[in-house]
């Protein structure tokens, strides 16, 4: 999983003309923590679309513009676009965060 650093970063990625998984986490989020213990998995099944993360308090201001109110959420982008959105509560296992990348990316 690739991280972003910088707003710029992040606006150049979304802009791809294919899907892209980005990851929205926090240092101190326990939550966040537990999702790392099994994204390797979901990633290896969805290994042909690109994976990033951002850490949304070093880059301010992008989690608000995409309503990302809790955290660990996963977001789906193309063409700059968000498609799909998973928020905090429902990231809570693996089955759970692969279901959601089926439905959104099948």
């Amino acid at each position: 999983m690739k991280h972003i650093d910088t707003e710029g970063q992040f606006n150049d990625i979304i802009q791809s003309d294919e899907p892209v998984i980005v990851k929205f986490f926090a240092d101190w989020c326990p939550d966040c923590k537990r999702m790392d213990m099994f994204i390797g998995d979901v990633m290896d099944e969805f290994e042909n679309y690109e994976w990033y993360e951002i850490n949304s308090d070093e880059v301010e201001g992008i989690a608000r513009k995409y309503e990302v109110m809790g955290i660990p959420s996963i977001l789906i982008f193309k063409d700059g676009e968000k498609l799909a959105h998973q928020h905090s509560a429902d990231t809570k296992t693996p089955e759970s965060v692969s279901e959601f990348l089926h439905q959104q990316l099948a």
